[in-house]
């Protein structure tokens, strides 16, 4: 404890600019004696690199020591020695970030970090926090995927290496910029040297595992492997081969675990919607294109220490049938508790046959009573449009809130409308608020039904076929006017629909600035059940416009509450107290509108 309190202090003044060279901190180092120089050289790694230092940690009646050393030199973007800022609240931005990966808090690091790397781009501390941050996070989701640890894990040396080619070769052929074997193959250095310093990886493959073993594993990663020039598919083979060898030599690891933690490595250092999908997300991924899989119909998150939140209760689900309603929290599944567990571990107790049941403690935080559910699973069925009605009934308003683009939207649009239609509506609002998007076809078709002619959105890759236009048709084209509400959340195929709706002038948007992904992803399936999601284009709104990072803002802008609800579900409507839709009628109920 003195040395890693010590080390902290110390590495602040460092970040100050107090002590700024390797001389002052060799002297420093020099003043202590022996016994105390290997742990204050740890302390200051894990304060000055902001890396998770897991020191005494009893699991299993075992002490769990996980090491973490400060990086010496990053890849591309990334200098060797970020600089220190003088700037206190940058300061302070740096070391929440520190304190939330230390704490295993990887998602809420993620998203402080991004926050920061808005406020201060050019800030090296903040951007590789956010990097190591998103390696962590992806290591421990990996390790928490039953269909990784069970039909992944178990492969053979051969057929790990025969994955690892599948995988690098469609990144090769169809990412949207140019990647090379050494490129790919350096990020799964980088994601091996983080996994040796994460408590779940050391968990599951090196448990008991001496610590200075683990320590020189990491050592002759970054001093020998780090960055390496790879000429060929054959150099990068041996490589990994000598790294696993080694790996088996000083800590145990199977060369299995080894060529898998390259072969997920090299996406994660893609942008952030490439990934290497195992073959339960694989499997996830293609049920929600389709909009339809077995389960009892949430949506969750984990609230850690108070179990799963639920986000969403789909209607005519099993869940909504049982009186779950969003907001609350699952706190055990079958007898588990999982007020500490990920997501996806609490998913895996949810996953199981249709016709099969699964018992839930539910709890409202508001009150400290826990009641049990038995839920059956069964098919549900995902709407892409849960609620469309009228709600103004004297100036026939119709309202539609679209939650997701998949396969069955268009088809939904149609229905929600003429529906609408025969009820007398004469003009609409369209709620795109959380819609994370979807399929590009599906947003290209729906637009179609608002938008006259001309082009509703365009993609350029770096392969031809990438390179495309998409354009309206005159023929079923609802001429009415249209509002259309955003947010934050609403990304993608959200965003098409926002940049032709403002392009062609075809109706106002209210609400807040949106998500800004404007970026087209691609699914390849590959081998033992696994599937990539590459990002293989960029799209364009009809007047050539990108909107990557920054979204589209609004015609109004709508400002919430401190106190808005966080959750809302996808059948939850109060018109009077939802200032967004109060807003896009006051557009709707203007005379330019009304009187048509």
């Amino acid at each position: 404890m003195w040395s890693s309190y010590l080390g902290e202090v110390f590495a602040c003044l460092i970040r100050d600019g107090a002590v700024n060279n390797a001389e002052t901190v060799g002297f420093v180092l020099a003043s202590f004696g022996r016994k105390h120089q290997r742990s204050l050289q740890m302390a200051l790694k894990v304060s000055w690199g902001g890396n998770m230092e897991f020191a005494g940690r009893l699991r299993r009646k075992t002490f769990l020591l996980v090491w973490a050393g400060c990086l010496t030199c990053v890849f591309a973007a990334v200098s060797a020695e970020p600089q220190s800022s003088s700037d206190p609240v940058v300061r302070e931005a740096i070391q929440t970030g520190v304190r939330l990966e230390q704490s295993r808090q990887w998602r809420d690091a993620i998203e402080h970090y991004k926050d920061a790397v808005k406020d201060w781009p050019e800030n090296e501390h903040l951007q590789y926090g956010l990097r190591r941050a998103k390696f962590h996070f992806g290591i421990d989701r990996r390790y928490s995927d039953l269909s990784f640890k069970d039909e992944l894990l178990s492969l053979s040396t051969a057929e790990a290496f025969a994955l690892f080619d599948s995988v690098l070769d469609q990144v090769r052929d169809h990412y949207v910029d140019p990647i090379t074997t050494t490129w790919y193959v350096a990020h799964g250095t980088e994601s091996l040297w983080l996994s040796l310093a994460n408590e779940r990886f050391i968990e599951q493959n090196a448990f008991g595992a001496d610590q200075q073993k683990v320590q020189q594993m990491r050592d002759e990663l970054r001093d020998n492997y780090w960055n390496k020039r790879l000429r060929s598919r054959t150099e990068a083979h041996s490589m990994i081969r000598e790294v696993a060898d080694r790996a088996e030599q000083l800590v145990g690891l199977r060369s299995t675990t080894v060529i898998l933690e390259y072969a997920f490595g090299g996406c994660n250092g893609l942008d952030d919607y490439s990934n290497f999908l195992t073959p339960d997300r694989y499997r996830d991924l293609n049920n929600n294109i389709d909009g339809e899989f077995v389960g009892i119909g949430i949506v969750m998150e984990a609230d850690e220490g108070h179990g799963m939140s639920l986000v969403d209760v789909l209607p005519n689900s099993p869940a909504f049938e049982n009186g779950l309603r969003a907001g609350e929290h699952i706190v055990a599944v079958d007898g588990h508790d999982c007020r500490e567990m990920t997501t996806d571990e609490a998913a895996g107790l949810l996953t199981g046959l249709s016709g099969s049941f699964v018992k839930l403690e539910i709890q409202d935080m508001r009150t400290p009573e826990v009641r049990t559910v038995v839920c059956p699973r069964r098919a549900v069925k995902v709407d892409s449009i849960p609620i469309a009605e009228i709600i103004d009934d004297e100036q026939k308003i119709g309202y539609i809130r679209m939650t997701g683009f998949q396969k069955s939207s268009p088809d939904e649009m149609d229905a929600a409308m003429n529906r609408l239609a025969q009820q007398g509506m004469k003009s609409l609002i369209w709620d795109l608020r959380g819609n994370p998007g979807g399929l590009l076809s599906a947003a290209v078709h729906v637009c179609d039904r608002f938008i006259t002619e001309g082009r509703i959105v365009s993609t350029r890759g770096r392969n031809a076929d990438q390179n495309l236009s998409y354009s309206a048709n005159r023929i079923g084209t609802w001429d009415i006017p249209v509002t259309l509400i955003i947010d934050g959340h609403s990304a993608s195929a959200s965003e098409i629909v926002a940049g032709a709706i403002r392009d062609h002038h075809r109706g106002k948007i209210v609400g807040r600035q949106s998500f800004g992904k404007w970026s087209v992803q691609t699914i390849y399936p590959s081998t033992w059940q696994t599937g990539l999601r590459l990002t293989t284009a960029k799209f364009y709104s009809p007047n050539g416009d990108n909107w990557t990072k920054i979204g589209i803002k609004p015609d109004i802008e709508v400002t919430l509450s401190e106190d808005a609800p966080e959750h809302r579900g996808s059948t939850d409507l109060d018109v009077e107290g939802d200032p967004d839709i109060q807003a896009a009628l006051g557009v709707l109920r203007t005379p330019q509108y009304s009187r048509r």
